[in-house]
């Protein structure tokens, strides 16, 4: 099962691409690499589950631990908004379901969703939150560097990136708060830090036998900060809890085939006309099509960011 951390990917796209609109004025940056991106899924990812999840705001149990959580993130810039609806409808197109859930944000959704199934799990997103999903079955999936396929984040690749493994995850990002979610860590606490603490002992332990850390100063700063982190655990640690209406997950994540009519009729009202050469080929979108003779243009006369993919589709992100 591919789950997509569907935000992460569309802002990922949204500024991989700049200043790309078509003869109507409309902003056409995201969608370029963001049907590349799906393009690339149904390439390597071609399984029968999956799903696209959105967020869908500030959940009231997060505000209610605090106030201010997430308050500093800026506003969605309106060149996005404007796209949102579009890449919905690729998304759609390609065959993947869009979920979404009130008072869950998508980082919780794809952790229930995870945990209700017995088959393995692969997430594509660059959310931290989510490492602390990661066991035998749930691996994290991001893209390679350089257009080079998917880096696979397992047990052990957690532990390589952050110092700690996976069951640690929620304590670690306690302890050092997370600037983009508005949650402040423990002063003078940075991520060397932090994992030496919980090579120690687990957060718990450590609250409970503070002399288990050497540095008196520091041990100080961890029981000043007690009850800081015990709600920055409540904000971090995902939700495991499935709505029964997306029961059962297999239904749910049902992923369904491309309609490729109907994606190159969006890369067409788009004017993403590169795009319709990765295709199949059909009679609708054949070059020789006289109703389609933009799609015969030569590449060299495109816009180099709308220019056909040759080799890995991801390589101009």
């Amino acid at each position: 099962m591919i789950l997509i951390d569907a935000y992460s990917q569309i802002f990922r796209c949204y500024h991989a691409v700049r200043h790309l609109n078509n003869s109507r004025g409309e902003p056409t940056n995201a969608l370029l690499p963001f049907t590349r991106l799906l393009l690339k899924l149904q390439h390597d990812f071609p399984g029968e589950r999956g799903a696209m999840v959105f967020d869908c705001g500030r959940v009231h149990f997060r505000l209610e631990l605090n106030a201010d959580y997430k308050a500093n993130r800026p506003p969605t810039p309106e060149d996005l908004k404007q796209q949102v609806p579009v890449l919905r409808e690729l998304a759609a197109a390609f065959g993947w379901p869009l979920l979404e859930e009130p008072e869950y944000e998508a980082d919780d959704l794809i952790a229930a969703l995870a945990q209700a199934t017995r088959e393995p799990v692969q997430i594509i997103s660059s959310d931290k939150d989510l490492a602390q999903l990661v066991d035998q079955r749930v691996s994290l999936l991001l893209p390679g560097k350089n257009g080079a396929g998917w880096e696979r984040r397992d047990i052990a690749g957690v532990l390589k990136k952050f110092s700690v493994p996976p069951a640690a995850i929620v304590d670690y990002l306690a302890l050092l708060g997370d600037a983009a979610d508005n949650i402040p860590g423990v002063p003078g606490v940075g991520p060397k830090t932090a994992a030496e603490w919980l090579h120690i002992a687990s957060l718990d332990e450590l609250l409970a036998s503070p002399e288990k850390i050497p540095n008196q100063r520091q041990r100080a700063r961890l029981l000043e900060s007690t009850e800081l982190l015990q709600r920055n655990r409540k904000l971090i640690r995902l939700r495991s809890d499935l709505p029964t209406r997306l029961l059962p997950v297999a239904e749910t994540c049902a992923r369904q085939s491309p309609d490729w009519e109907k994606i190159a009729g969006i890369c067409e009202r788009m004017e993403l006309h590169s795009l319709l050469r990765q295709l199949p080929r059909s009679e609708r979108i054949s070059p020789e099509n006289d109703e389609l003779p933009l799609f015969a243009a030569t590449a060299a006369s495109m816009p180099k960011s709308e220019q056909p993919i040759q080799g890995d589709l991801f390589e101009n992100l």
